[in-house]
């Protein structure tokens, strides 16, 4: 089940930040926003709860150590994914 991507400012924000200073990654991060959209569980992604401040949120991986900071919400009656930050192990948790 496809799943709408709904990119939040913040995201963004980070997206092009991030993406600025490690356009290597823009490929990575490209693959994993379509691999999350198509089976937001897949091995791959590494998806999991985060618990703490940002419990309710689910991360998932975009790389070696990038990594998207996501909700799932409903959108117009349908399942979508809020993406709310990206950036690096440290950056995010």
């Amino acid at each position: 089940m496809t799943r709408l991507l709904l990119r939040s400012t913040a995201f963004v924000g980070r997206a092009k930040k991030v993406l600025k200073k490690h356009p290597q990654a823009s490929q990575d991060v490209q693959s994993a926003l379509e691999l999350l959209a198509a089976d937001c569980f897949h091995p791959r992604l590494k998806t999991h709860k985060l618990k703490g401040e940002l419990e309710g949120s689910w991360a998932c991986s975009a790389g070696y150590d990038l990594r998207i900071v996501f909700k799932f919400v409903e959108y117009e009656g349908t399942e979508g994914i809020l993406l709310l930050t990206l950036g690096t192990h440290e950056e995010v948790y």
